[in-house]
């Protein structure tokens, strides 16, 4: 706690009248820089008050102490300067605040005193054409949520994953608005796990079309060789799928197991919900990969088939070429006393003589399979 009053002595300016107690939103600022806020309001009794919109977190939460509700801020892609006075304000924890600066983190549940912390790997599915071995199947952003009991604050990272329909949507229930921050963080969770479902059913139709091209037979004059590259960047999309889907799957139990101060009893019912959605969607990313390891293997089987049927068809018309070149390498030898040597059709009998074992191997071949 020393190092939070620590922080929250280093980022408050003096106070003045008509300015916030913070330089990220400080009234005198030029109007033109931009602000990681995209949305920052009150709820009270499930209901967003409209009647004197928040400017900034601070306001919200002196508006959230003199009449009760939560207050719920929004940013997206916050610098350490912009997320500093929030931090102060709400008491965030050091450790989880550089975590929601800098992204790249890994799905989980954290508490710091009376706070949660949960990250949320969001995934988006890129629409593409034709599927080749370099296309971008999934694209993944994150969710950073700081749970308390009257407040939350959501940090996006990424260009996809926008909570702003969310909102909207989840204004339209002001009964299970009413039951507070757990709400919010339930909403959140099931608008990520629907995501993750929806992805899953459009990878699902690219392994289709993969296991339909590697498995049908092949048109006559073509090759096989681009089938491994999109089945190995079909994969690697599959494992960013999974490390997004994996390490969720404990917090969200825990959500609907463990009683917590912070969740509401009614609200945590719903967890389960999002935890059974979530454990499907990791038994099929689980057996996407499986599948995308024996579609892999067929076809690294099939290049290796179509190199043998080459060989054995080389070789075929090797045995076949060796009849004429023995008889004329036989006969180009230049000795006086050769038989038939000067026989009126030995000529034609030799070249008759080549043809007819040509013939027979060929024929002795093409009914083993060979040519």
């Amino acid at each position: 706690m020393s190092m939070i009053r620590d922080l929250r002595a280093a980022v408050r300016p003096s106070l003045r009248k008509g300015t916030t107690p913070y330089s990220t939103y400080d009234a005198t600022r030029d109007p033109s820089a931009s602000s990681a806020v995209v949305d920052c309001a009150v709820y009270r009794d499930g209901k967003r008050l409209e009647s004197a919109a928040c400017q900034t977190p601070h306001e919200a939460m002196l508006r959230v102490r003199e009449g009760g509700g939560f207050a719920w801020i929004g940013l997206h892609e916050p610098t350490e300067a912009e997320f500093a006075g929030i931090a102060a304000e709400f008491g965030l924890h050091p450790l989880a605040v550089e975590d929601a600066v800098h992204a790249h983190q890994r799905p989980k549940l954290e508490r710091y005193d009376d706070t949660l912390f949960t990250v949320f790997k969001t995934i988006h599915y890129v629409e593409h054409a034709e599927l080749t071995a370099t296309s971008e199947v999934v694209e993944t952003g994150e969710v950073m949520v700081f749970t308390g009991r009257d407040f939350v604050i959501t940090v996006r990272h990424g260009g996809k994953g926008s909570l702003r329909a969310l909102r909207h949507g989840l204004q339209k229930d002001a009964e299970l608005l009413a039951k507070g921050p757990s709400a919010v963080l339930h909403a959140i969770a099931d608008h990520v796990v629907d995501g993750y479902i929806a992805v899953a059913a459009a990878v699902q139709d690219d392994i289709d079309e993969v296991e339909i091209d590697v498995f049908s037979a092949p048109a006559k004059g073509s090759t096989r060789g681009g089938d491994a590259g999109r089945i190995y960047q079909l994969k690697r999309e599959v494992l960013e799928f999974k490390r997004a889907v994996s390490p969720l799957l404990r917090p969200m139990q825990l959500l609907s197991e463990r009683p917590m101060r912070l969740i509401d009893p009614d609200i945590q019912k719903y967890f389960r919900d999002v935890a059974d959605h979530l454990a499907r969607v990791q038994e099929e990313v689980i057996g996407f990969d499986e599948l995308l390891n024996s579609i892999l293997q067929a076809n690294l089987a099939q290049a290796t088939v179509a190199q043998n049927e080459d060989m054995r068809k080389i070789t075929s018309w090797a045995a076949i070429i060796a009849v004429p070149t023995a008889v004329c390498g036989v006969y180009g030898m230049n000795f006086d006393y050769m038989p038939e040597l000067r026989w009126q059709y030995g000529y034609p009998m030799v070249l008759t003589g080549i043809a007819v074992v040509c013939f027979a191997i060929h024929r002795t071949l093409k009914r083993n399979g060979w040519l």
